[in-house]
């Protein structure tokens, strides 16, 4: 089983001695970190500032006749459409629609291409027959395959989660497998001298290694689940977010294109924050291995 000797082990390649350690003066981890947080709200500031600015120009550009609002309606009037929306509860079936389609998804199309590249990464051989199948699939668009899953499983929510599942899946499958192949070779023998099983190794050692590529693709795999979610509903839906931007543009409601597209981005803010949230937790590790 790997033990706290493993990292410790790890921490230093074969052969090194203490004395090509390097000096605590050279290593400051503590101060970059106050640094970061100092500009926190700095960088908070300038984010509002410049959202500020955008909607405040948009506002007045429109306001002055200068952008026709028939093609780019005034904010204040997209945010009375979504405050009409949720108030009403008009929308909220809907989003809940295309949240369960997005989740379903994600959490598929992530847990395959976890799977997937793990087997893969440790399996080379299996990796170098299937390698130009892979890319063959992933270079194809993926907006054909929808009218296909139409075809295949209707037009419920099932549809959609399998054009979301192969938006995410390659994504995760693709970082997973080349964060397994970049774990440090030293540390990996380091376990297998201490005697560990290939599902200790995964366990304490690729995958704790590997989590910083697999929640870079997290963060992408989010958006493209929503993706997937809003454009099978565009193309064919009764329900949800897609659904609905499909509708108000069939009627030349520009505002009401703009009230779906925004929520939209405000339901894909709050996950990314969400896997922010997650990734500080897990990775903290990190951060205490480095100060160590």
């Amino acid at each position: 089983m790997v033990t706290s000797s493993a990292v410790s082990l790890a921490g230093q390649p074969a052969g090194a001695t203490g004395t090509e350690t390097e000096p605590a003066d050279q290593a400051p981890v503590g101060p970059p970190r106050r640094r970061r947080g100092g500009r926190r709200p700095l960088i908070h500031s300038l984010q509002v500032a410049l959202a500020a600015a955008v909607l405040g120009g948009w506002q007045l550009f429109t306001s002055l006749g200068l952008v026709d609002p028939f093609f780019f309606p005034k904010p204040t009037d997209i945010a009375a459409r979504i405050w009409e929306w949720i108030s009403t509860g008009y929308i909220l079936d809907d989003l809940y629609v295309t949240l369960e389609e997005a989740l379903l998804a994600f959490v598929i199309g992530s847990a395959l291409g976890l799977i997937v590249g793990f087997v893969l990464a440790r399996m080379s051989l299996v990796a170098g027959v299937l390698d130009p199948y892979l890319k063959m699939f992933n270079a194809l668009p993926r907006v054909v395959l929808a009218p296909i899953f139409l075809l295949w499983f209707g037009l419920g929510i099932w549809s959609k989660v399998a054009f979301g599942v192969t938006l995410v899946f390659f994504i995760v499958f693709f970082n997973t497998y080349q964060g397994v192949r970049d774990v440090d070779r030293v540390l990996v023998d380091n376990a297998r001298m201490l005697g560990a099983s290939e599902q200790e190794l995964i366990r304490h050692v690729l995958l704790p290694s590997a989590l910083t590529w697999i929640f870079s693709s997290l963060h992408i795999s989010a958006g493209f689940a929503i993706t997937g979610a809003v454009v099978g509903e565009y193309l064919g839906a009764a329900k949800g977010v897609g659904y609905v931007i499909a509708q108000s543009e069939g009627v030349f409601d520009t505002t009401g294109v703009f009230a779906g597209m925004i929520i939209l981005m405000l339901v894909v803010l709050v996950i990314d924050l969400l896997v922010n949230r997650l990734e500080a937790r897990l990775l903290r590790w990190q951060h205490s291995a480095r100060t160590a």
